[in-house]
């Protein structure tokens, strides 16, 4: 039954995230909100809402682990597995804006986290910071966008296919954003819930659940972003999804999980950090080498990706 729950959550998880991207994306076009500016805000923290439900959901209910668990496997997944396929499928170029500037900026939040979490406990003060830190990045990558004229390829803006803001009456469209938002809360609910369940059934372990399981289910929307943008010829979006994703999931969703409720992380979850700052590196030097990702690099992703996940389930 907690499997079958769990499957409803993530349900209601992803669907509630598009509703409510759907939703919002046409209220702000109605209001003429630039669509870099859309990208960067309503899209980001629709793709990303699932990560931030399970998390937040998890730290009030006192399951620490599982909330930094959700997002440090979440970007696990994204760089190694949806990278990795990406890069297997076909060559990804890298912008160079992206190896100048977002690239360290990832690297350099993902250290942070790691300090954070050095005496095993990141408190809401620590919290605090990493918002604001989100907020800074939020404002300087809009202001370079307008200065460049263009649109950035970030999660935020890459994922954006704004056309899903069809025109549509003020009512629909607002009545679309609450079922999504009221989707995105209870299906956060389920999933954390059925999760535990299905933890203390096996006698699992509710950072390894967060690791695998959820992890997955809350990055989908990531994964499906970067097959079709590939699919479409848009190899560079692939890169700038997960880079953007990385990014809001550690500032925004743990920094407003943190904030909330103070998190107290074990061992394990320290070292799952330390793994993340590693493949961040890793990713940074494929990137900086060619350029590019190749399918040889991508292999080397899945490859690292199934033997740590070995390694989470025997220790």
């Amino acid at each position: 039954m907690s499997f079958l729950l769990l499957i409803i959550g993530f349900f209601f998880l992803i669907k509630g995230a598009n509703l409510f991207v759907e939703g919002a994306s046409s209220i702000a076009k109605k209001f003429n909100v630039p669509a870099m500016v859309i990208g960067l805000t309503i899209v980001a923290m629709g793709t990303s809402a699932p990560e931030a439900a399970v998390s937040i959901t998890s730290s009030l209910a006192g399951q620490n682990d599982m909330s930094v668990a959700n997002v440090v496997g979440s970007n696990f997944f994204n760089i190694l597995v949806v990278l990795g396929v990406s890069a297997i499928i076909t060559k990804l170029p890298v912008q160079k804006g992206t190896i100048k500037k977002d690239a360290p900026f990832l690297l350099l939040v993902s250290s942070l986290l790691l300090i954070f979490g050095l005496n095993l406990n990141i408190s809401r003060i620590e919290g605090l910071i990493l918002l604001a830190v989100f907020a800074y990045f939020l404002i300087d990558t809009v202001k370079s966008a307008k200065k460049g004229g263009q649109e950035t390829t970030n999660e935020a803006a890459t994922t954006m296919d704004v056309e899903v803001a069809r025109e549509s009456s003020m009512s629909k469209t607002i009545l679309l954003s609450i079922i999504g938002v009221v989707g995105i809360v209870l299906g956060g609910d389920m999933v954390v819930n059925s999760a535990t369940d299905i933890a203390t059934s096996f006698g699992m372990s509710a950072n390894l659940v967060g690791l695998t399981i959820v992890a997955i289910g809350t990055s989908l929307p990531e994964f499906v972003t970067s097959v079709v943008a590939i699919k479409k010829g848009e190899t560079e979006i692939a890169i700038g999804n997960i880079i953007g994703s990385n990014i809001f999931n550690i500032l925004f969703v743990l920094g407003l999980a943190t904030t909330i409720s103070p998190i107290t992380i074990s061992t394990f979850a320290l070292i799952d950090i330390i793994f993340m700052v590693a493949i961040t590196v890793l990713l940074y030097f494929f990137m900086k080498k060619d350029n590019s990702l190749v399918k040889s690099q991508g292999i080397i992703f899945l490859v690292l990706y199934a033997a740590y996940m070995a390694y989470t389930i025997m220790r």
